[in-house]
């Protein structure tokens, strides 16, 4: 396609909502245009961008034996009040958008798939010979932020790829976990990204442990802590002030 016959529109100055770098320029170079507070239009140049970024995703995500999937945007609120987290999600935290259809049915627009992909699984894995079984998408999530800030980066409608795995056993997920550990280290690296994994708090998803990857730049709400040599990072709510690995001084058994 010639560049005359492309959606390419410029702009002179600066928006004013725009704060960062990145934010200007995706606005002054016609990549994406704002309909509304944290919501965009991905134009055309930025459209082939995105499928360029979903495509390493992919191929990593393949490589490691996951398949791609597509859920519903719209969730009913029984399976979330089943799991217990539609009143953590609705009122307390209050980022789910929650709407009510022409039947008084209640539903949210997912903010994330655990409830759904679960409702999936139970249904379709009837022997333990289909596990372990890893389940992704790329899809696009809403969540009600109080501050859409930094253009593409807090926004309340974004594209995210989520994966769901389910096991037989803890050897197997953690089997699962390092391969889709060394999958994201992969999709950072061939996207020309600098970035650190670190320890981070579950918040309301939950789980018994959370791990990160923090791309590093001057722009951001998240602080970091790490060592240089590697063998130790974590964000700022979750760091110790010692390393957990450091050696007990040998004047702790001194007596006065």
């Amino acid at each position: 396609m010639r560049l005359s016959q492309m959606l390419l529109v410029t702009l002179r100055e600066d928006p004013v909502e725009a704060e960062i770098p990145s934010h200007k320029l995706l606005l002054r170079a016609g990549y994406i245009r704002r309909i509304g507070s944290g919501i965009y239009a991905y134009l055309p140049m930025m459209w082939r961008v995105l499928k360029k970024v979903s495509q390493i995703v992919r191929e990593e995500m393949d490589a490691t034996g996951a398949q791609e999937c597509l859920l519903p945007q719209l969730q009913p609120s029984e399976l979330w009040k089943e799991s217990g987290r539609w009143d953590t999600y609705t009122k307390a935290e209050g980022i789910m958008f929650a709407l009510i259809d022409r039947q008084k049915r209640e539903l949210g627009l997912g903010p994330t798939h655990e409830e759904v992909i679960t409702t999936v699984a139970k249904d379709m894995i009837r022997s333990y010979r289909q596990l372990p079984l890893n389940l992704y998408q790329i899809q696009t999530k809403f969540r009600d932020e109080i501050r859409p800030r930094f253009g593409l980066m807090r926004g309340r409608e974004f594209i995210m790829k989520d994966a769901y795995s389910f096991h037989t056993d803890h050897e197997s997920l953690k089997k699962t976990y390092q391969a889709m550990d060394q999958a994201y280290r992969n999709m950072f690296s061939r996207s020309g990204l600098e970035f650190r994994a670190v320890e981070a708090d579950s918040g309301a998803i939950g789980g018994s442990g959370s791990q990160e990857f923090m791309v590093l730049a001057d722009a951001g709400e998240d602080e970091i802590l790490y060592t240089e040599d590697g063998k130790y990072s974590a964000n700022l709510e979750k760091a110790v002030s010692l390393p957990p690995d450091l050696e007990p001084s040998p004047y702790n058994t001194y007596e006065k």
